[in-house]
């Protein structure tokens, strides 16, 4: 049978990007199809503008600092405007670059939603065009509570288009976007209220680590409430400005500039619609604190955008999660459709998309077989100070065998001259009997830089005694990563 391609990707992020990108390299006759904006969640409402929100939302800390060096520095009275209209430049610019790369490599470009009508054929654009080969890797989206009157708030692609900064905002969640964010708009002087249901934020990252994370929080003026959660929210009285009806929801009335990522699962519900009421909220919580915000930002957890894709009616199974189940090699239950990215649900991190899309061109178009590898993945929270990470936590650790675990927590010599509280944390995790690092938690200015080092010499098994050889650069924080010579506890 003759196609019209030999792959067809449904999804412009940086996995279905570079995935399109290699398999035209071997000579394939590739087309890709993207409903929104190209570059996907990382580049356009994800890791970049947040990035750049992070870099923005330092500053005012670094003038306080350079003050006690000496020096007649402020930092006051930010420009939300001006620095909004230099991001969507930016992404402007990032989009078109992903555009060239694709046209650069003979990849034929559709701007539409693409649906699955069989196995090799695919309706887009007005058009229905054949493929070979499909490859899904449509991403994942915010997603609200399902909870009343949860439509007044903010999820995190709405942060990037608020036309001004809120005053006062409540961030709702513990993770790693809602931390990054509370942590972001304190940074640029909103106050800055959040709540977490759990006993404490960053569930499933190293205990220590998460919990130095969560006292550098409060240092810094975040309200930080565990073990809380919203009993209601509503606009607060009749002068909030008029609340949005169920039918403004659902046709996605603008929130400002960007798109909403909610627009591309094709079957949201209208919990997941954009926002489109501006005004004070009223919330009570089950604290028992009843107050007012400018702004409420839903930070509750991402949904795969697997479904109205017509992928279940081929077969395709979908798990609870609405995750598409792959095997090892990215494929799907029918032999030609593969799914790569946060759409399958195992990773959510824009460089393993990245590798699953490089490992899916080596399996299909060069007789490679390769499986995308999952482990000792390195990451970093972009909390004010960040967190590393890199292998086991602690606790992961304990359950595999005899650990040893060597930690300092200090007051860095930057941040100690100038008499400020800040903390960093330095820890390795130990197997007691080979020796080799399982795992490295950071907590310091700059720890993502760091714990991309600490990961090459983690993923190639050096042991303890490696990293004991290593003569140590001073004075830096980071030299404490090879001078800790004594455990401080085993198990």
């Amino acid at each position: 049978m003759s196609f019209d391609y030999d792959l067809f990707v449904i999804g412009g992020g940086s996995g279905g990007v570079r995935a399109a990108r290699t398999a035209a390299a071997t000579g394939a006759r590739v087309a890709l199809a993207e409903e929104s904006r190209m570059g996907g969640t990382c580049v356009i409402r994800g890791c970049v503008p947040k990035k750049l929100m992070v870099f923005a939302s330092e500053f005012r800390g670094q003038a306080d600092l350079a003050r006690e060096y000496g020096w007649d520095a402020k930092a006051e009275n930010f420009d939300w405007t001006g620095f909004r209209t230099k991001l969507n430049g930016e992404l402007d610019r990032l989009e078109e670059v992903y555009r060239n790369l694709l046209g650069g490599s003979d990849v034929t470009i559709y701007d539409g939603r693409a649906r699955l009508t069989d196995a090799n054929t695919v309706e887009v654009a007005g058009e229905t065009v054949t493929a070979k080969t499909i490859l899904v890797a449509t991403g994942g989206r915010p997603v609200r509570p399902d909870i009343p009157n949860a439509e007044l708030g903010l999820v995190s692609d709405d942060i990037f288009s608020m036309e001004s900064l809120p005053k006062s905002v409540l961030i709702i969640g513990g993770g790693y976007i809602a931390c990054e964010f509370a942590c972001i708009l304190n940074g640029l002087g909103v106050e800055v209220c959040q709540y977490y249901r759990g006993a404490q934020v960053l569930r499933g990252f190293d205990d220590e680590a998460r919990g130095l994370v969560a006292e550098m929080m409060k240092e810094q003026g975040i309200d930080l409430h565990l073990g809380t959660n919203i009993v209601e929210m509503g606009p607060a009285g009749d002068d909030a400005g008029p609340r949005p009806t169920a039918s403004d929801a659902a046709m996605g009335a603008p929130v400002g500039e960007g798109d909403s990522g909610s627009k591309d699962t094709g079957d949201v519900a209208e919990k997941d619609a954009p926002a489109t009421y501006r005004g004070p909220i009223r919330v009570k919580a089950t604290n028992g604190q009843e107050r007012v915000y400018d702004a409420v930002i839903f930070a509750t957890g991402r949904a795969p955008n697997a479904h109205g894709l017509g992928l279940e009616e081929l077969g395709i199974g979908i798990n609870r999660r609405g995750a598409i189940e792959v095997d090892e090699y990215s494929k799907t239950a029918v032999d030609n459709i593969y799914a790569i990215g946060d759409v399958t649900d195992r990773i959510q991190l824009t460089p393993v998309a990245i590798r699953e899309g490089m490992a899916f061109t080596e399996t299909v178009f060069k007789n490679n077989p390769t499986a995308p590898d999952h482990e000792l993945v390195p990451s970093a929270v972009f909390t004010q100070p960040e967190l590393g990470t890199v292998g086991l936590s602690e606790e992961q650790a304990r359950d595999r065998g005899p650990i040893e675990v060597y930690c300092t927590s200090f007051r860095p010599m930057r941040s100690a001259f100038a008499g400020k509280p800040n903390r960093v944390l330095m820890k390795l995790v130990v197997c007691a009997d080979t020796r080799k690092v399982l795992g490295c938690q950071i907590v310091a200015d700059g720890a993502g830089e760091l714990i991309q080092m600490v990961g090459i010499a983690v993923k190639a098994g050096l042991t303890k005694e490696d990293f004991d050889r290593t003569v140590a650069v001073h004075p830096t924080m980071s030299e404490e990563l090879v001078t800790m010579h004594k455990p401080v506890r085993t198990a």
